[in-house]
């Protein structure tokens, strides 16, 4: 207990800018969320990152160098947000909704990952390629969703 509190293992800082970088490239994604009136929105996709994040900083010191054990503990991460994404999912009659904010959470998941990798270049992509899918490509939605609303009345 000890060696929990000696102050040569409390360095904060490297853990607040990494933390702080994961949330705020997740809030462009929980406001489109939020903006949209979905399930999940602005504190959840912040909380998301931080906490993938924080999960890769806080077992660093556990693992070391061996790469298998991070990588069992990103296939947790990974199993995780798909558990928490599929809880997004609805079906409702005909449709199924909530699989954006699904495989936004899942996104955004790997961002806060990347970053904790100090992969900073790959969590910026994630998050430039996801903003550009929810933003950009929501007109494009809703000029098909007319069509496919018909072809299930239809049926």
């Amino acid at each position: 207990m000890g060696e929990l509190f000696n102050p040569a293992n409390f360095n904060i800082g490297p853990h607040v800018a990494a933390l702080l970088t994961a949330y705020l490239l997740a809030l462009p994604i929980g406001w489109n969320r939020e903006k949209e009136e979905r399930s999940a929105g602005i504190r959840t996709f912040p909380l998301v990152a931080v906490a993938c994040c924080g999960f890769i900083q806080a077992a660093e010191s556990m693992v070391g160098d061996e790469p298998e054990a991070m990588a069992r503990v990103i296939e947790g991460l990974i199993t995780g947000m798909g558990f928490i994404g599929g809880g997004a999912i609805l079906k409702v009659k005909n449709s199924v909704k909530g699989t954006a904010t699904a495989a936004s959470l899942w996104v955004t998941g790997a961002i806060g990952v990347a970053v904790a990798l100090e992969s900073l270049d790959v969590a910026v992509m994630l998050t430039l390629m996801t903003f550009v899918t929810l933003y950009l490509l929501a007109p494009l939605k809703k000029m098909v969703e007319p069509t496919a609303a018909e072809d299930a009345d239809k049926e």
